[in-house]
């Protein structure tokens, strides 16, 4: 069999991880970052395909003459056809929830850097400022507690629920809008407008598609309540990029914290480049070490159950 892994560079960071693991299945053809000629050339005779973020789209399943298998390192899979792939009886397998417990922490980092102002308070002290201080506290920034204050969850899947269960741990309340709601006894879950209206923090964890585009707009950011704190760590595209930028320059949130765009590596004309109160991070809250090489395990999980006649974690059915 020939296995072509398309983008290992998106899986590494300094050749950390041992991507050998695959040959046990036959032979493998591994790309840093596949060109669309390479991909169209490759894909000929390819018979299992892992992918990250590269495109497989209805031109390249046209190609893919031989293909009975596509893998996913990744939760998401809104770079692949699944049209075709269903069209064609081909298992398009996913990795889900391998990363949780690493956006959950990422998410609650930015809420603590935000409220305690932690970075802020480090670059003045090595900047001097506290050697220059006549006090022994230089109260150069005002921080917050966020014991007592409401974070809206939007999405209630695996990381949701996880940073659910870690901002309680914190003392935050917690509020949900979900598109299907299962009720826990537990969980407040609210409508949309509610849950603008009433959180001092706002994280965004559904998928992307055609109800959630560009959900973040003028309108829903007016809708939020004054001051409060928006965070993205699920997908670029369900924000609107200058309506954002516009909420940070006015006030109406008093910060911003966003690991995905709509445009990336970033574009160079990225209007959040320049907005105030921002923390951007490169698609990375996925990404630490342990959780990679959970990835890993799956992924292989995944290829040795097709191999076995037990296809799992099949998003093309």
């Amino acid at each position: 069999m020939k296995i072509l892994l398309t983008d290992c560079s998106t899986l590494q960071s300094n050749n950390d991880l041992d991507l050998s693991i695959f040959d046990r299945f036959g032979k493998t053809v591994k790309y840093e970052n596949i060109t669309r000629a390479e991909l169209l050339k490759e894909a000929v005779d390819a018979d299992i395909i892992l992918s990250n973020k590269t495109v497989i789209d209805k031109e390249a399943f046209n190609v893919a003459k031989n293909l009975k298998y596509i893998g996913l390192f990744a939760t998401g899979y809104n770079n692949i056809d699944i049209t075709e792939a269903k069209k064609r009886n081909i298992p398009v397998c996913n990795a889900g929830s391998y990363s949780t417990n690493a956006v959950a922490q990422q998410v609650i980092a930015y809420i603590l850097m935000h409220f305690t102002k932690i970075a802020e308070y480090n670059s003045f002290v090595k900047d001097g400022g506290w050697k220059r201080s006549p006090l022994f506290s230089s109260l150069v920034y005002t921080s917050d507690e966020i014991y007592g204050k409401t974070i809206g969850i939007i999405g209630f899947g695996s990381i949701g629920k996880a940073v659910k269960k870690a901002a309680e741990g914190l003392g935050m309340k917690v509020i949900v809008n979900t598109r299907t709601v299962r009720e826990d006894g537990e969980t407040v879950f609210v409508s949309l407008d509610t849950l603008l209206k009433t959180s001092d923090v706002i994280t965004v964890h559904c998928p992307l598609n055609e109800q959630s585009a560009d959900m973040f707009n003028d309108e829903t950011f007016n809708k939020c309540k004054d001051g409060a704190f928006f965070i993205n760590t699920a997908r670029g595209g369900v924000v609107d990029e200058n309506a954002l930028c516009k909420a940070l320059q006015s006030g109406k949130l008093s910060g911003a914290a966003v690991d995905v765009l709509k445009t990336e590596p970033m574009s160079d004309d990225c209007p959040l480049l320049s907005a105030p109160n921002i923390i951007i991070t490169p698609h990375t809250a996925w990404a630490p070490k342990t959780t990679r090489e959970r990835l890993l395990g799956i992924v292989t999980d995944n290829i040795t159950a097709f191999l076995e006649g037990r296809t799992q974690n099949n998003v093309a059915i």
